[in-house]
């Protein structure tokens, strides 16, 4: 029973794989019609010359404050833990 539990599972994330493999967009052509619209005007609304920096900073802003504060959050851990291992060890 365990064998075909494996076996299925198997056939199912490799199927997933395959399918994946072949609904995969080709290299270098956009998938949606949002990139078209924001290499066309993001220089317009956000006065930038950098596609990418005007995506980040001002159409998903809150989304790249919010991964900022989680990777500030997780330096700050790990500081703090190697100041903690520091003064055990003097």
């Amino acid at each position: 029973m365990r064998k075909a539990a494996v076996a299925v599972s198997l056939v199912v994330i490799v199927g997933l794989l395959v399918a994946a493999a072949f609904l995969i967009h080709p290299f270098g052509q956009p998938p949606s019609q949002m990139d078209d619209y924001m290499i066309e005007n993001s220089q317009a609304e956000t006065g930038t010359n950098n596609v990418v920096a005007a995506v980040l900073f001002d159409y998903r802003g809150f989304d790249t404050l919010g991964e900022a504060t989680v990777l500030f959050t997780a330096v700050t851990g790990v500081v703090m833990l190697f100041r903690a291992v520091k003064k055990r060890e003097s």
